[in-house]
């Protein structure tokens, strides 16, 4: 297939841009949107304070008759490079139809862009924070996408590798069933450290989150904790209040276990959320007119019987100590209460075996492998 791929300068072709997931995925009963709004404002300056950082270039491929067939978002991200000693452009954001021309094209976009600005190498899909989706699918195509991760057609990967792409890292997913009972494995952990350390587990309120520091506290751990995995970049307050403002009025403070020491400093924490995935499929990808019910009955009333484990948070110093039994030995009774029978972490680097570990007393299912790609641009 001929395409042309173009800049997006205009208002139309941001909105082809958002719109072409519609076109890849109809049909398709796996794939879970994005909100369309939230798309947008990810790339408005006023609304992410994570360009500050960042250069972005957004791309939408074209074919002879003039219809959207892919589109493709460079990103160089300028701390990360500072941070890991690099020159890299990261891609994201990329969808195409099953043609190599266009996925062929919309790379080489980014290849050309990034190095016009002194970048040697290219990797993704990554985002422009660490909080927004990353890896490329690369199996269990056939199992429900949800609202945290990337889910794409098994022809994208291949596509990758026909274009020189390889692998640069990969994660992976686990699942769990919702034990009826705290295992006792973490009830005796729980009882250790908490007698052991003095330390204990609390639910915040909103004001303390919202009109408090609280959030930025939380941002804090994550930025210790998640320093040394593949790519990370320190999230700064401004980013935190941004990100706290746009969540938290989708979270339930009783899923929000935050772990302090004996003279209340934040030493670990869990996020959870109900699962959005059917959710946000009803809502086709758009809050107006109804995908703000859907999303809302999800939330409040009408919840899946699957939870989300968002993230898992301990302070360097306190990893290895059993920390996270005193989160899961919190989590469970209210999971059970809130019938919830499953629950779905987000990605966790394979490598990653100290982390990995810990849902071993659950018997995890590990499954829904995704793939950050890289290579050299050098050269043209």
């Amino acid at each position: 297939m001929k395409c042309t791929v173009k800049a997006v300068q205009t208002r139309r072709q941001m909105n082809d841009f958002l719109a072409l997931p519609r076109v890849i995925y109809r049909g398709n009963p796996c794939y879970v949107p994005d909100l369309e709004s939230e798309v947008h404002d990810w790339f408005d300056p006023n609304r992410n304070p994570g360009l500050k950082h960042c250069d972005t270039a957004l791309f939408v491929a074209y074919n002879e008759s003039g219809k959207p067939v892919g589109r493709i978002v460079g990103i160089i991200n300028h701390k990360a490079n500072e941070i890991w000693k690099g020159r890299c452009v990261r891609f994201g954001w990329i969808e195409f139809v099953d043609d190599t021309d266009v996925s062929g094209a919309l790379l080489k976009a980014v290849e050309d862009w990034g190095r016009s600005k002194g970048m040697n190498s290219i990797q993704g899909p990554l985002g422009i924070s660490d909080f927004d989706k990353e890896g490329m699918l690369v199996e269990d195509f056939d199992k429900m996408g949800s609202a945290i991760t990337i889910y794409n057609p098994s022809y994208y990967p291949e596509h990758m590798e026909k274009h020189g792409y390889g692998k640069e890292v990969d994660w992976v997913q686990v699942k769990v069933e919702v034990p009826a009972e705290v295992p006792e494995r973490f009830a005796r952990v729980q009882k250790l450290v908490t007698d052991l350390y003095g330390l204990k587990v609390r639910k915040l309120t909103i004001d303390e989150i919202l009109k408090g520091s609280y959030g930025r506290k939380i941002f804090r751990l994550l930025n210790e904790a998640y320093s040394q995995l593949f790519g990370y970049t320190p999230h700064t307050d401004e980013e935190a209040d941004a990100f706290v403002l746009q969540y938290i009025k989708m979270l339930d403070l009783r899923m929000l276990p935050m772990v302090e020491d004996s003279e209340g400093n934040l030493i670990a924490c869990s996020i959870t959320m109900p699962n959005l995935a059917r959710a946000l499929q009803k809502s086709g990808g758009r809050m107006f007119p109804f995908g703000w019910y859907h999303l809302l009955r999800a939330l409040k009333w009408g919840h899946e019987p699957e939870v989300e484990l968002l993230l898992i948070a301990v302070h360097p110093e306190w990893q290895a100590l059993g920390i996270n039994a005193l989160l899961f030995a919190d989590l469970i009774p209210i999971f059970n209460e809130m019938g919830f029978r499953s629950a779905e972490t987000g990605p966790m680097l394979e490598t990653n075996m100290k982390v990995l570990s810990q849902w071993k007393t659950l018997n995890p299912m590990t499954y829904k492998r995704r793939r950050c790609f890289s290579k050299e641009i050098d050269k043209a």
